[in-house]
């Protein structure tokens, strides 16, 4: 191994970063299992066990990347799948994972009835594996992995298996999933990352990058953001129209480079930093992009999915909605990376 400045001069490589779990003593998340992740750049951030390895704060040294809602981190409530009752718990952070088997609003049709965005953002993980690196022999990968059940007796019954990882010196995160039908009937799947960006790496003039074919979402106020003419991949100032319940949502049929991979992401010119998100199209074909820019709620979200969040009893009309055969196991990767060089950034931000 090349020796790098530091050899010989730390012992314990949490000096350089790594994972430390620990448990809320405080608050409406008092008893809640966390993981604070450091990479050693700059980039740490929080991944809250119990509420599926979501991820709540993340930092790049002094910057907030996430916002993050009044709530604060919260316990997870397993009877949230009512109505809007989601809303209640609903941290923001930098990733909420929405699904398993529904996003989109609530509905109730002859299939069942179903709230907001699903159970699994609810649900505490089983921890399974913490790897640390070990600098001294080279490793410099780290990872926590665990398993989240979204399960009821005679079924849906899906695991989410989620290992989230980085490597030292690098300033990205890694999620890697993989969603099983642990039942003995075909289960339908729908999943949506609720990646959630605030101040200040989002503020007036900053830059909503994506790319594809989009379309408004039907009704509210929504067309007054996204139409022709309007630059709504600009972070304006604070909206009047927003307090409340305003927000616009677009949903994307985003564009893949050569490899199927897709960008997306937010560059803040003042700060010198871009937020690069990157996923397979094949996994995750459809991008919601929303933006809330309320008074004290000012977030915009970039959301990669199976699925736009249009619910499932849409999903099943139109002939989209996924199926996991007993047994099937699906595959999702997401990368988030922090970029400060320049060269890289034009390269985002160009392409």
């Amino acid at each position: 191994m090349t020796l790098q400045p530091w050899h010989n001069k730390i012992g314990n490589p949490a000096q350089l970063g790594g994972i430390e779990t620990a448990v809320l003593d405080n608050g409406a998340g008092r008893g809640t299992r966390i993981a604070w992740i450091n990479t050693g750049t700059g980039l740490r951030y929080k991944v809250v066990i119990d509420r599926a390895m979501d991820i709540a704060d993340a930092f790049y040294n002094q910057h907030s990347l996430a916002w993050l809602s009044h709530s604060g981190i919260t316990r997870p409530e397993p009877f949230s799948d009512r109505g809007i009752d989601w809303l209640r718990t609903f941290n923001g952070g930098l990733l909420t994972t929405c699904g398993l088997t529904h996003v989109g609003g609530p509905e109730q049709d002859s299939y069942g009835e179903r709230g907001l965005h699903g159970h699994i953002s609810n649900i505490p993980a089983e921890i399974e594996s913490i790897i640390q690196p070990d600098p001294a022999t080279g490793r410099l990968e780290m990872s926590i992995t665990g398993r989240i059940t979204e399960t009821r007796v005679f079924g849906p019954s899906l695991e989410l298996r989620r290992t989230i990882s980085g490597t030292l010196g690098q300033p990205s995160i890694r999620i890697h999933d993989e969603v099983i039908n642990r039942a003995n009937t075909p289960a339908p799947h729908m999943l949506l990352y609720h990646v959630n960006f605030g101040w200040p790496l989002v503020d007036e003039g900053a830059d909503i990058i994506w790319k594809g074919n989009w379309q408004t979402r039907e009704g509210g106020i929504n067309g007054e953001i996204f139409r022709e003419g309007n630059d709504f991949r600009k972070c304006p100032a604070p909206l009047e129209t927003h307090r409340g319940t305003g927000e616009a949502v677009a949903i994307i049929d985003i564009v893949a480079d050569e490899s199927g991979r897709c960008s997306a992401g937010l560059y803040n010119a003042k700060l010198g930093v871009a937020l690069a998100l990157r996923f397979r199209k094949e996994q995750l074909p459809w991008l919601t992009n929303w933006q809330h820019w309320g008074a004290g709620e000012y977030v915009t979200g970039i959301e990669p999915g199976t699925h736009p969040p249009i619910g499932q009893a849409k999903a099943r009309e139109e002939g989209s909605l996924l199926f996991i055969a007993l047994g099937e196991r699906r595959v999702y990767d997401l990368e988030i990376e922090v970029l400060t060089d320049q060269t890289a950034i034009s390269d985002f931000v160009s392409n």
